[in-house]
């Protein structure tokens, strides 16, 4: 233990991974949840922009988005709605540059980056003494890379990660190999590649696009841009620092990793059992089906499974302890 029996069960027509991972995008929701906007400076000179959802309760929930994501995603939505009826604030965070602006320095963002995430930990900790983090697909890894890297701030108290790709060397190859997942590859590289070009028209010098747009897989990507923007010396080398799995053993508050057995996105080594297995802290759940930030069931309408999934842990694992 702790490997959990997962009771996610949604009707057969819903079980392929494809269909619950498109699924939610196209089922309407009314989320009237209002967001109040800030913005964070950091030391660097760059910013992040936070969307709060208060209403003066005593706890908070952290939201990290995935990939070419920002705070006003659906899912983060959606989230955030569900943990406010249990009782909680919610913060999402826009990484840089998922924003409504583009931030200042030719950096960006990327699957490692827990530093960003520390700084909007210890602002959030100012005004809330229980913190719990909530982390979707790269917000997930970047989740679980934080707590096991080194002791999470004290306020720090839970956390749940979706639909994570904890080794990205296997996610990488599973996106730029299987046939099947060319729409989700194609959609990320071109909205990667606008970014990098909105960076060289600001920073021509620093960012070359030239060719850009002949890019079609995210190892020629990361070995173009995110490598060496960030420091790291390819893809390769980005990929094996930036993978939360080999933190997993280190983390020492209840943990849920819930990823989905068909989830496209997700290669074999994204299921650590044996992790969880020796670590009490690592709560692994890994339904057959749930696609990618998915778990569609229909039971609550179009509000996904994972939803009322996060609430439970955090009320029964977390606040419990």
């Amino acid at each position: 233990m702790p490997i959990v029996a997962s009771r996610f069960q949604p009707p057969a027509f819903l079980s392929n991974g494809h269909i619950q991972t498109i699924l939610p995008a196209l089922l309407p929701r009314r989320l009237s949840i209002a967001f109040e906007h800030e913005r964070l400076e950091l030391e660097d000179g760059d910013f992040l922009d936070l969307d709060w959802a208060r209403t003066g309760r005593d706890k908070l929930a952290i939201l990290s988005h995935g990939l070419e994501g920002c705070s006003d995603d659906g899912y983060n939505r959606g989230m955030a709605t569900a943990l406010q009826a249990a009782g909680w604030d919610a913060l999402a965070w826009n990484f840089r540059g998922c924003g409504n602006e583009m931030n200042r320095l030719p950096r960006l963002y990327h699957s490692g980056e827990t530093g960003d995430l520390g700084a909007v930990i210890r602002l959030a900790a100012t005004k809330y003494s229980r913190i719990a983090l909530i982390g979707f697909s790269l917000g997930g890894n970047l989740t679980l890379k934080y707590l096991g890297e080194a002791s999470p701030h004290p306020a720090v108290i839970g956390a749940v990660a979706i639909s994570v790709p904890i080794d990205l060397a296997a996610s990488a190859l599973a996106l730029d190999q299987r046939w099947s997942n060319r729409i989700y590859l194609r959609r990320l590289i071109k909205s990667l590649i606008a970014k990098v070009e909105t960076k060289a028209l600001r920073f021509p010098d620093q960012v070359d696009v030239t060719g850009s747009r002949t890019i079609r897989t995210f190892r020629e990507f990361d070995d173009r841009y995110t490598a060496p923007i960030h420091g790291f010396l390819d893809a390769a080398d980005y990929w094996k620092k930036s993978s939360a799995r080999q933190f997993l053993d280190r983390i020492t508050i209840p943990t849920l990793l819930l990823n989905a057995r068909n989830d496209p996105f997700l290669a074999p080594e994204c299921f650590p059992f044996a992790e969880a297995e020796q670590n009490p802290y690592l709560f692994l759940e890994a339904p057959e089906s749930g696609g990618h930030v998915g778990f569609v069931d229909l039971i609550c309408g179009s509000d996904p499974w994972s939803e009322r999934r996060v609430v439970e842990f955090l009320a029964t694992s977390v606040l419990a302890v």
